[in-house]
């Protein structure tokens, strides 16, 4: 595949080192506008760094726009005669609908990608969604994200829901894992760690899940005994409002994700 992600920022380059570490290309452009702080990339075989979006855009087949809000217009103005009818646009740009793309560079495939920057390290969690002509390619978007980790096709109008929910997730994720990090140091850990102890448990509780198909409770209530210290923790931190917390947290991100996009 010949991938160009136009805007190498934080996001555009996880997908970028997801993409490397799965050997999911052919050609990968990217661009930035100062290229000086991803020029490293260029040493990746079949890899071009590059300011010049229409130079990336005339070389590949499958475009992933990583810009800010902001620029969107700008990008697409100037990329839109260079798009021919087997162009892929696959855009991460949080609050941009498909519909708004297609007024700013008019009838092409149109696929909207949510993933998160675990796609760094192929564990990413990303939603698709897609116009009327980009349907029979989410399989193209599915196969490239599938190597990074996990996708899900739903309505578009889920999609600021997924944002909060995966993309910023993973920052509510790290919050809780500095949380016990934190405890643990309380409890005579060193830094180093409790954090280790923090992250590997966490990984297994979300594989527990995973491999097993089970809701949570089914898995607490196998490590909860009748006055155990695991249920006195649960309990305290339910009083102290964790689950409400953690709800309301999600609900005032998904509140402000669509006032930006109004």
């Amino acid at each position: 595949m010949k991938i160009a992600i136009l805007g190498a920022g934080n996001l555009g380059l996880s997908i970028a080192k997801g993409l490397l570490v799965s050997n999911a290309y052919n050609t990968l452009y990217l661009t930035k506008r100062k290229t000086e702080a991803i020029q490293q990339y260029s040493e990746y075989e079949n890899v071009v760094v590059t300011k010049s979006n229409r130079e990336a855009v005339q070389n590949s087949d499958i475009l992933i726009l990583a810009v800010q809000p902001k620029q969107i217009e700008t990008v697409l103005e100037e990329i839109k005669n260079d798009l021919h009818e087997r162009h892929v646009i696959i855009s991460t740009i949080t609050g941009v609908s498909v519909s708004r793309i297609e007024d700013l560079v008019g009838d092409h495939i149109i696929i909207r990608a949510m993933p998160n920057t675990a796609i760094a390290v192929k564990k990413s969690m990303t939603c698709l969604c897609s116009n009327e002509k980009g349907r029979k390619q989410l399989q193209v978007a599915e196969a490239i994200f599938n190597k990074m980790g996990t996708s899900m096709v739903i309505p578009e109008n889920k999609m600021q829901a997924a944002t909060v929910i995966c993309a910023s997730g993973i920052a509510f994720w790290m919050r809780l894992i500095r949380a016990t990090t934190q405890s643990a140091v309380q409890l005579g850990f060193d830094a180093k760690e409790a954090q280790q102890l923090s992250m590997q448990t966490c990984l297994g509780a979300a594989s527990l899940l995973i491999e097993s198909g089970k809701h949570p409770e089914e898995e607490i209530d196998k490590v909860t005994t009748p006055m155990g210290c695991t249920i006195e923790g649960l309990n305290e931190m339910e009083h102290h409002g964790l689950s409400s917390s953690l709800i309301r947290g999600m609900q005032a991100s998904f509140k402000k994700i669509n006032n930006i996009s109004n």
